[in-house]
């Protein structure tokens, strides 16, 4: 079941107009959630960010988006799936039909997708750069809008040649992130993470690993600009999102690293998933 505007429908029912937004203009934003134990892990930073991505989208928040109903309304679409431990929720928002590419409002429709959570840690996962288009910097890139192409492109291209996921890089040539997260590099006590302005996603787990860092007083943290060439001088690399939380990078081109810190950090991460649910 799916959830339309509030109202639960079976997904072959589902049918999207010809003329909607997100799909001829990519005028949308989600937000991917992670459920564990029927509570909704990190929700107050999903929300607020999904506020401020509307904000900057100029899209009309209707009255009714508050915490509280909205976290329901995900809460009563995991209801009625499958049991499972844990779920992945896909919280889609985008502009009304009609218009060009000047909108007729800006009023908003809204659809929960929630599929279980498989994701297992891999133990051995590579990665290389994507160098046939930039991901961009700038605030826009920030968002998590509809306009995934060159997510989607990296990620062909990581299938094709036998990896795990593919850095993306910026128009001056600085790692962003990777396809479907955030990238942290470590360096002896240094750990490195490239700056909003780069152009990454403001991630959710991102910023939690960030908080957990900094508590540890034997590593420096850095958001900042980074080079592919530093990926392959680091000691351990590894990536982080709301579903997969933390995967430690194993091989990028001939290097091979070690993942012990990535380890601890990725124990660290779920218990605050847990506790904070």
């Amino acid at each position: 079941m799916i959830n339309f505007n509030g109202e639960l429908v079976h997904e072959e029912n589902i049918k999207l107009s010809i003329h909607n937004r997100g799909f001829k203009y990519g005028d949308g934003i989600f937000e991917t959630i992670k459920i564990v134990n029927k509570k909704v892990v990190f929700w107050e930073d999903h929300y607020f960010r999904l506020m401020a991505s509307m904000r900057m989208l100029r899209m009309k928040i209707p009255m009714e988006f508050t915490l509280e109903f909205l976290e329901q309304e995900i809460l009563k679409t995991v209801a009625v799936q499958s049991e499972a431990a844990s779920f992945r929720v896909r919280l889609n928002v985008y502009r009304k039909d009609g218009g060009l590419y000047t909108p007729k409002t800006n009023k908003i429709d809204y659809l929960i997708e929630v599929k279980e959570n498989t994701y297992k840690t891999k133990e051995v996962y590579t990665v290389d750069v994507f160098k046939d288009f930039y991901n961009y910097s700038g605030l826009l890139s920030t968002i998590k809008t509809n306009n995934r192409m060159l997510n989607t492109l990296a990620s062909i291209f990581a299938k094709e040649n036998d990896l795990d996921n593919c850095v993306l890089i910026n128009e001056r040539k600085g790692v962003v992130e990777v396809t479907n997260g955030n990238i942290f590099v470590l360096k002896g006590n240094i750990i490195k993470t490239p700056a909003l302005t780069e152009g990454c996603i403001k991630g959710i787990a991102r910023q939690k690993v960030i908080e957990i860092i900094a508590k540890n007083k034997e590593f420096t943290l850095e958001q900042t600009t980074i080079s592919p060439f530093e990926i392959q001088k680091a000691d351990e690399v590894f990536i982080t999102n709301a579903i997969m939380g933390v995967q430690p990078i194993t091989n990028y081109k001939k290097k091979k690293f070690t993942v012990d810190f990535s380890s601890k950090i990725a124990k660290s991460l779920k218990v605050l998933e847990v506790t904070s649910a």
